[in-house]
Parts: C-alpha cells; sequence; structure tokens
C-alpha cells in the first residue's frame, strides 16, 4: 500500500507546527514552504495562550547584559550562556520587527508600556491588552501568513512521520499524504498534555519530538517540566485549565491562604514559588491570589482575559481572592539543536518549546518563551535558506505502520502523579516500567518514557526538577538520551 504523493509540494520546506516559532520560520523564510497545523491557525497552539507578554530589554535602564543576568541565575546553572547572550542581544530587533509587523505592544504615552514579572531585575515585559500579548502577536503573524502566497498551510494536517535514508531526511508522512522533501523544522510546541492539569491545548502531547526521537534524532534535558505556579483552581478541574499570569504578581498582588496569611515571596522564580504554593496546599490550606488593591485601574480593566476566566468561574477579581494551584506549563527540554536549529539528524531542524536551545536551562524565565519562539523561528529559516539541500526522490513511500495511538494507560494522572513537582526514584521507576511496554505504539507513551527515563538519571534537584531522595544539586550537566537509550520493552 503507497501514502498519497503530495506532488505538488514535493521539495519545499515542511514546518511542523503553526505556532510563534512555526509561523516566524515560514515568515522569515525566503523560498516557498509548507505549515502543517493540526487546527485551524491560531488555535491549539500555546503562544495563543499566552497572557504576560514578551521580555526585551528596551527600556532606558534596562540591557541585554541584564536580561542575560536574569535567565542565567533562573536557569540554574543549566542555561548555555552564549545562547543565553544571543537571544536577549536579539531581543530588541525582534521587537522592533514585531512593531514594524502591527503588533500592537501598549504603550504608555509614546513609550512601551513595561510589565515586571518574577525573577526579572527590571521592567521588560512588552504586552497587548494586559493579558492578551500571545493572541494578538499571533493574529498579527497570522495575517501576514495569509497574505504570503508562497507559504502553503495545510490546516487540520498532522505530522505522521518522518522519512529517512542513510540517515537523512527523504520526506515528511502527513495525515494528508506524503511529501518528499530534504527539510523538516519541527516547531510542534511541548508537552502539557501529557498531564492532568496543564495550561497547554490539548493537543501539546509530544507528537513531534516522538516522530523525530523515531527518525534517530537527540533529545536533551526532558526531565524539566515548568509547573507555573498561579493557574486558576476550580473544583475537581482536570484538562486545561485558565492561567493568572506572571504580571498579575508582577504589578502587586499577593498569595495567601485562607486565614490571609502570606507565606512566601510572589517574586521569586516560578520553581520555588509554585512547590512553596504546593507545600503549603498539602499542608491542608487553600491558595489565592489577593489582587483586590494593586493599584488604581481596576483589575477587570487592567487584565480583562484573566477577569473573563474568573467571572466564568463566578468569582469577581475585583472583589474576590482568586483561587489558584500550580499547572503543567512549559517544557525546557526537547530536541538538541544548535544556534542554527540543527538537530542530529541531516534535514531536521528545530526550534520554540520543541527545540532546547540551551536559553531556559533548568528553569524558564517568565515571558522569555515567546521571545525564543520567534527569534528561534528566524535562526532556523536563515539556516535552511543558506543550506544546500539535496534533492529527494519525487515517489510515493510504502505506508509504515504509525505510531499515533493514544497511551494505553491514564498517562495523564500517572505523569501528574511521578513526574510531577516532587519526584523520586520509586514513582519515576513505577511510571517507566508502567508506560514502557507502550513505547512502540503510542507517541504520547515514548516522551512519557523520555521524561522518566531522564529524571532517573538526575539524581540530584535542580530548577523545575524536585528529586525528594536526592534533595541537593551536584554538578551541572545536560541530560542527552536517543530512542536506543531506552529499553526494549
Amino acid at each position: 500500500m503507497k501514502d498519497i504523493l503530495l506532488s505538488h509540494l514535493a521539495g519545499q520546506p515542511v514546518i511542523v507546527g503553526a505556532g510563534l516559532a512555526g509561523l516566524s520560520a515560514a515568515l522569515h523564510l525566503r523560498q516557498p514552504c509548507v505549515v502543517l497545523s493540526p487546527a485551524p491557525l491560531g488555535h491549539e497552539a500555546a503562544s495563543s495562550l499566552a497572557q504576560g507578554g514578551i521580555a526585551a530589554a528596551v527600556g532606558a535602564e534596562d540591557s541585554p547584559d541584564l536580561h542575560a543576568q536574569d535567565t542565567l541565575a533562573a536557569g540554574a546553572g543549566l542555561s548555555v550562556p552564549h545562547i543565553v547572550k544571543l537571544i536577549t542581544n536579539s531581543a530588541p530587533d525582534a521587537i522592533r520587527t514585531l512593531l514594524e509587523w502591527g503588533v500592537p505592544f501598549a504603550k504608555k504615552g509614546e513609550a512601551l508600556d513595561l510589565h515586571l514579572e518574577a525573577a526579572h531585575s527590571r521592567h521588560r515585559i512588552l504586552h497587548v491588552g494586559g493579558d492578551r500579548s500571545g493572541a494578538a502577536i499571533m493574529q498579527t503573524l497570522i495575517k501576514r501568513v495569509r497574505s504570503r502566497d508562497t507559504i502553503t498551510v495545510l490546516e487540520g494536517t498532522r505530522l505522521e512521520g518522518l522519512v529517512t535514508e542513510g540517515g537523512r531526511l527523504i520526506g515528511v508522512r502527513t495525515s494528508q499524504g506524503f511529501l518528499p522533501t530534504s527539510c523538516c523544522v519541527i516547531a510542534s510546541g511541548g508537552i502539557g498534555a501529557l498531564y492532568d492539569c496543564t495550561t497547554s491545548p490539548e493537543t501539546l502531547t509530544g507528537n513531534g519530538l516522538a516522530h523525530a526521537a523515531r527518525a534517530g534524532a537527540r533529545l536533551v534535558d526532558m526531565e524539566f517540566t515548568q509547573f507555573h505556579p498561579t493557574a486558576l483552581k476550580g473544583v475537581g478541574q482536570t484538562g486545561r485549565r485558565p492561567l493568572v499570569s506572571e504580571a498579575v504578581r508582577g504589578a502587586g498582588a499577593l498569595l495567601v491562604d485562607e486565614t490571609g496569611n502570606r507565606f512566601t515571596e510572589e517574586l521569586q522564580p516560578r520553581d520555588i514559588v509554585a512547590r512553596a504554593i504546593s507545600a503549603h496546599i498539602q499542608s491542608g490550606h487553600d491558595v489565592f491570589l489577593d489582587a483586590r488593591a494593586i493599584g488604581k485601574t481596576p483589575f477587570s480593566l487592567r487584565f480583562p482575559g484573566i477577569t473573563a476566566s474568573c467571572m466564568a468561574m463566578g468569582i469577581d477579581p475585583d472583589a474576590q481572592l482568586i483561587p489558584v494551584s500550580p499547572a503543567m506549563h512549559y517544557h525546557m527540554g526537547g530536541l538538541d539543536v544548535d544556534e542554527q536549529g540543527r538537530t542530529s539528524v541531516p534535514g531536521l531542524w528545530a526550534c520554540g518549546e520543541a527545540a532546547c536551545t540551551g536559553l531556559h536551562g533548568a528553569n524558564r524565565l517568565a515571558s522569555n518563551s515567546l521571545l525564543e519562539a520567534f527569534v528561534t523561528g528566524k535562526w532556523v529559516a536563515e539556516s535552511v535558506d543558506s543550506s544546500m539541500l539535496p534533492k529527494v526522490p519525487f515517489r510515493a513511500i510504502a505506508l509504515r505502520e504509525v505510531s499515533n495511538a493514544p497511551a494505553v494507560h491514564d498517562l495523564a494522572s500517572l505523569m501528574s502523579q511521578y513526574a510531577g513537582l516532587l519526584r523520586d526514584e520509586r514513582g519515576l521507576q513505577a511510571l517507566f516500567e508502567t508506560i514502557l511496554p507502550d513505547i512502540h505504539v503510542s507517541n504520547e507513551a515514548l516522551i512519557a518514557a523520555f521524561v522518566a527515563s531522564s529524571a532517573l538519571r538526575r539524581r540530584e534537584s535542580r530548577g523545575s526538577h524536585w528529586r525528594t531522595d536526592f534533595p541537593n544539586q551536584t554538578m551541572p550537566n545536560r541530560t542527552v538520551l536517543t530512542i536506543t537509550d531506552l529499553p526494549s520493552p
């Protein structure tokens, strides 16, 4: 049996994913390309849900060096210094480009309005509409993408496999058919939907990472899963939960319990605040954000999106406490890439959350994700344009069994229980052994196995990875794995 051959698109670079990283790559490419979007553009993309904004040293009292210092401090010893410097130095130019493209960043008079977020030493978060930054940036890029006749967007189309010959990419199998190509960019986002409480869309299960791993790509630092401290808490709520942006605490909101007691410093790095909240909840308390007196402007005007989420649950944030708890939010690990976004598989690039560039280290600094997505999308485009891509055979490939089946077990519950904020040897081993039989039939199980295996290998606590049986830090090192490092079921 043969796949349908998408011959009219053959030879074009294929971008898997239509979040900010994927659209940035498409818009910066100087050649025709194909974008695979599993949903209509703007839907099911984590970039569209980003509230706080994008970090860049554009203020008079700020500098890329200060931005780099804050990023390195949050990364807990695992950020790659030269990558941090490259991206923070690129940030002001990225903002200029986004402004030229029409992103309506908020202003105070003629100057950009800059918010403060946790672990930043300066006000450097550019935003739109208070808490609708990601959606506004995405809509701007979507409009530009739709106006480009050199960009073909296949909406409702999933990646179903990467085909290699001699270790080099020769084609991409999609839900619409086989596309011969010597260039593919994985921009498929994170893995948040592998957990039962997450801020991510349900499609973010690591499908792109899994197919890249099956093609032989290296994955790095898969154990580093960041839990946002303040997701909106609902009774018995699982699945995707609305975020209460870091900017709310940056504006002065306090973390309190049901007695009104303030139990932690709100503007510490995310991992510290998330663990403090979790510990307080585990000790029998409820946790709330008190945002009732953060300024002259009412909360509902300052953060309209968060207000709408609160009101849907019967909470008026101008007058009431906002119930919060941690939820899986961002994945610092991903495909091992160089500063041009090249993976270990010739012909395969990666950018955005799917890539592990070394920017975030063990714990991402707030609002660096949109920055990284836009900048690395541009890097990848420049690398692809400058590469001498070999021609590939324009032929259909014999259909092979693909691995897009859902996990056999209640994976989200297992991941939250054993690979959540707190981990130990017993739980991680139980998780790994339970899901190992599924890794050849389920991409979700494969990525979960990478997370568990990496977490087992890191016998220390660092950043977002906290081992209760190894609470101290040892020497910093990267955890690099390929599919051959996982035992056969």
